[in-house]
């Protein structure tokens, strides 16, 4: 049965940034749809663990900071050493500093190229090594953004890096396809989420915002549950270096 495909049972789920938003609502998603789920967050996920157990998931915290790869073989080594394995990897965490590109330091533009690209390709690898040595195949999700396919304002550093996720989810699906290893995207529209808090405060730009798209609300974290499980799940095998837009048709207009 095709609804048969999306289950998850047995498989081990690893999401970064997992204690609020996005991530914290994709960890619910892979949950219910009977995954093992380890959450990677700076800070205690014990709000999101709460959340899974009361779906009926079983939950490991694993507390890393992303804004260096010191971190990567560690929690590649926790996940295994609690579940056995590891089947799929959200490579959800990120931040964003906001500053006109004139005035943009060479600190701040490191911080978030370090962890919204460095940091996310030496988790597909360390992953990918894992998922070669088990010899079953397995998934990476990573998170783009709209500002993998416009420019935006104020956000120069933030707009490269996930403008490489887009970029880096095909080159790594040309090259480990052959090992069974699915490596795709997901886009988020405008959340409602911590990342957009200033821009949501902002009714001006709030406004703007909201006019353009089609849906006419800002997204949530459960808008994104139907996507991390097509693309965690053999529903997408077929599925190679594609990202796809989770944002109200944001990018239809």
């Amino acid at each position: 049965m095709i609804l048969d495909t999306f289950k998850l049972d047995g498989k081990v789920a690893v999401v970064t940034g997992a204690n609020t938003g996005l991530g914290q609502g994709m960890c619910v998603a892979l949950a219910q749809a009977g995954a093992k789920v380890a959450g990677v967050a700076r800070r205690s996920c014990a709000e999101t663990a709460e959340l899974v157990k009361a779906n009926g998931g079983e939950f490991l915290e694993i507390i890393a900071d992303l804004s260096s790869s010191e971190p990567v073989e560690r929690i590649v080594k926790e996940t295994v050493d609690k579940f056995g394995r590891a089947d799929i990897l959200v490579n959800n965490a990120g931040i964003i500093i906001r500053e006109d590109a004139i005035d943009y330091s060479e600190e701040d533009w490191n911080k978030v190229i370090m962890t919204n690209q460095n940091v996310v390709f030496f988790l597909c690898q360390a992953f990918a090594k894992q998922y070669i040595k088990q010899g079953e195949g397995g998934k990476i999700v990573n998170v783009a953004s709209m500002l993998s396919y416009q420019g935006g304002i104020r956000v120069p550093a933030y707009t490269a890096s996930k403008s490489a996720i887009l970029g880096l989810t095909r080159a790594l699906a040309n090259e480990w396809a052959k090992y069974n290893i699915n490596v795709n995207a997901i886009a988020p529209g405008y959340m409602a989420t911590n990342n957009t808090k200033q821009l949501r405060s902002d009714e001006q730009r709030s406004g703007e915002i909201l006019e353009r798209i089609p849906a006419g609300r800002w997204g949530t974290p459960e808008d994104m549950m139907g996507a991390v499980v097509f693309l965690s799940s053999s529903a997408s095998a077929y599925v190679n270096g594609f990202t796809i837009a989770v944002d109200g048709g944001w990018l239809a207009r």
